[in-house]
């Protein structure tokens, strides 16, 4: 990915959300999309300056969804943004992963958000209706696929959820407040359990989905076979990386969506 003049590895995290949201986008014809990144060590200094700076900015450029990946969560910024968003004429479709669903949960505003991308450890965090933080889940821990249903009527029941949620997993589980609405469990390659960034693709596919006009349940169905399916295709061993299941979304995206028709 190109920054600038500065080329950026694809490995995991927001480039590879961002590498998969262009490659689906591109396959379906449509503009690349818009990124806004900053810099951020951890200490919170650069996740303040993109807040601030798309409080100031969100405006300039026409948005239809907008997807908002690893914050460090800030209650009072956020709030200041999504104040800015929902007084945005025609107001996006809005899509959270990561630290943004955490901040959107502390805040009582996750019900705002039209779709959560949470992996088996997030749901839990969003199903804890007691936690502060992250590090605070009590204990949920997941031994098998059975309680992710529990969790996500318990993540609704607290008012912590999206519209839908997108439940990231060797199964992805696809619901909204009323529960599971489809799971996708095929293709299944155990390796790609140990690849970094697979969650982040299919956060960028269902992104792209959705800005190409689909709904969110047929865009979170179709988005999980494809991200599954161009795994399987790279062959994958524990040694693979992200960028080589990339370039293999167009052909997914292409058996996916010619089947759909």
């Amino acid at each position: 990915m190109v920054l600038g003049k500065k080329c950026i590895a694809i490995n995991r995290g927001t480039p590879a959300m961002i590498a998969a949201a262009a490659v689906t986008l591109e396959y379906k014809g449509l503009p690349q999309p818009v990124a806004y990144l900053v810099g951020d060590i951890g200490d919170g200094d650069g996740s303040r300056r993109l807040y601030d700076y798309l409080t100031g900015h969100i405006g300039d450029v026409p948005l239809s969804t907008l997807t908002l990946h690893y914050f460090q969560p800030d209650v009072g910024l956020f709030k200041r943004l999504l104040s800015v968003i929902d007084s945005l004429p025609g107001r996006p479709s809005l899509i959270a992963d990561a630290g943004f669903m955490y901040v959107a949960k502390m805040s009582g505003h996750a019900p705002s958000f039209d779709l959560f991308t949470p992996d088996a450890g997030e749901l839990a965090y969003l199903a804890d209706e007691l936690a502060p933080h992250p590090f605070y889940t009590r204990g949920f821990i997941l031994h098998d696929e059975n309680q992710i249903p529990d969790l996500i009527e318990r993540a609704y029941r607290h008012n912590n959820a999206a519209t839908y949620l997108l439940v990231k997993g060797a199964t992805d589980f696809i619901a909204d407040k009323n529960g599971v609405m489809s799971r996708v469990d095929s293709p299944r390659e155990e390796a790609m359990e140990a690849i970094g960034g697979t969650g982040d693709t299919l956060t960028g596919i269902v992104s792209a989905l959705i800005e190409s006009g689909l709904d969110t349940e047929t865009a979170s169905i179709q988005a999980a076979r494809v991200n599954r399916l161009a795994g399987s295709l790279a062959r994958p061993t524990p040694a693979t990386q992200v960028y080589e299941i990339i370039r293999h979304i167009p052909q997914a995206l292409n058996r996916v969506l010619t089947e759909k028709e």
